[in-house]
């Protein structure tokens, strides 16, 4: 590495849907990752194409796409024609009969997405993890399989259950693995480094953004071997503050706004929606962004700004269009974009002390470790003991010790508590917690007795690459 060289900005998509597939539709489930599908992944696709873009894809995720080359495409697909086309036009015809034509109009430009993501879907053959796969210039990092917040785990074994299964089906998929993982949440306590240098990990993202002096532009090494990269909260900020963020800009669709059938025709102003008002000021914020990093970097380091994918066309409409206009500016302003490998070759590490630390609120654990969630985090360390203790004792049936395992797998993940602490999924979090505690309690029931599942669980594509060893070998 040589010190010196000019600054560079790397973008790191973070991309991650729980475990949904088969599990309710709207409000909540199946139809979170449909909707992800249609106006995230499938965009995103054509946007990066080619650039020097850094994308997490998480197992559960790769999970669900994998299984859409099947009968879930087919749903997926019976969504876009059947539901989705039929309430933008009721909502179209019942604006325009209120005298709301701008509104009107608006809805059925906006039926136009889903037709091309349904074009997009079948132009790539049904095959999601074929198209990140053959993405050019673009790296693939991967992460623990279900999302699990690593320093909440009970066990060793719990922790090499997510992180081998994890990199095991990511290698499966995309032909190999650069090394690269994101810590679900960025959630790091001291000593984490030593588990994930054991999986193969080079790489991982922290959040040391509430430590005081800290140089967030240099990766760190750890004794253990894999680099840390900081993410710079100031310039995800630009972004993702709620108030003060590019997306509240008063130009663009209302995230909240919704019509009779949770369509959004309307501005953050609450005026009509205006396609191209919307796209020229994403143009505007691509040119701020690009301005405020190149001013960040002057002297030197490494850029790291880490943005959850589905921002970016889902909570963001206008993200996809902010990020092609990022990558077109970013060259004419001469500010060079990298991969994070590329940028980890060419900037000096530091060797400093890590605080625990998350990229949730107050940076610590307390959105999946508080009282409010109390209940969520015994079950989940209850039923990885009870897993552990268990496949400890017998191995035999392995189908059935399977199924214990991905009833684990899919009670540990971040997302159940996260929804309860942001209140935004009613009940859902807690009714698929109870769901997947009752049958991680009859497979482990089954197991003791030496018998066979007594019916299909519906966790059918969770952890294909499931790796036991974590969880049989001492």
């Amino acid at each position: 590495m040589s010190a010196g060289r000019p600054g560079a900005l790397a973008l790191l998509l973070h991309s991650h849907m729980p475990y949904v597939e088969g599990f309710g539709t709207w409000p909540f489930g199946e139809e979170w990752l449909w909707e992800a599908v249609a106006s995230v992944y499938l965009p995103l696709l054509e946007v990066v194409d080619g650039a020097p873009v850094t994308i997490g894809l998480t197992p559960v995720l790769c999970d669900q796409l994998e299984a859409m080359r099947g009968e879930p495409g087919e749903r997926y697909l019976r969504h876009l024609r059947d539901i989705v086309a039929l309430i933008h036009a009721e909502d179209a015809e019942g604006l325009a009969r209120g005298g709301e034509q701008e509104l009107a109009a608006e809805v059925r430009r906006a039926a136009g997405d889903y037709v091309a993501a349904e074009e997009a879907f079948e132009r790539h053959g049904r095959d999601l993890i074929g198209a990140f796969g053959s993405l050019e210039r673009v790296e693939l990092w991967t992460s623990a399989a279900s999302h699990a917040v690593l320093p909440l785990l009970a066990t060793d074994a719990g922790r090499r259950l997510q992180l081998a299964t994890g990199t095991a089906s990511h290698g499966r998929r995309f032909g190999g693995w650069g090394g690269g993982l994101w810590l679900p949440e960025c959630g790091y306590e001291p000593g984490l480094e030593r588990d994930l240098a054991e999986h193969g990990v080079r790489a991982f993202c922290v959040d040391q953004s509430s430590v005081p002096g800290f140089d967030h532009l240099r990766p760190i090494a750890t004794e253990a071997g894999p680099l840390a990269v900081p993410v710079d909260w100031a310039t995800v900020e630009l972004v993702w503050n709620e108030r003060k963020g590019y997306p509240a800009d008063p130009v663009y669709r209302d995230y909240h706004g919704r019509t009779v059938h949770d369509l959004k025709p309307w501005t953050n102003a609450g005026g009509a929606y205006e396609r191209e008002a919307a796209l020229g000021r994403a143009r505007d914020h691509a040119r701020d962004f690009v301005a405020r990093a190149a001013a960040r970097l002057e002297g030197g380091g490494l850029l790291c700004c880490a943005l959850d994918t589905e921002l970016l066309g889902h909570w963001w409409y206008e993200g996809r269009d902010w990020l092609a206009a990022v990558l077109e500016e970013a060259p004419r302003a001469g500010l060079e974009l990298v991969t994070v490998s590329e940028g980890l070759d060419r900037v000096e590490p530091q060797v400093v002390p890590m605080s625990a630390s998350t990229w949730g609120a107050s940076k610590d654990l307390t959105t999946w470790d508080s009282p409010l969630v109390a209940d969520l985090a015994v079950a989940a360390r209850s039923a990885e003991l009870r897993t552990v203790a268990a496949a400890a004792r017998r191995s035999e049936p392995r189908p059935v010790l399977e199924r214990a395992a991905r009833e684990l797998l899919a009670m540990q993940s971040s997302d159940w508590a996260f929804m309860v602490t942001r209140s935004s999924a009613g009940d859902y979090p807690r009714e698929r917690m109870d769901h997947h505690g009752r049958e991680l309690d009859a497979a482990l029931a089954a197991l003791a007795n030496g018998g066979g599942a007594t019916h299909d669980p519906a966790v059918r594509s969770l952890a294909p690459d499931l790796d036991l060893a974590a969880l049989t070998t001492p």
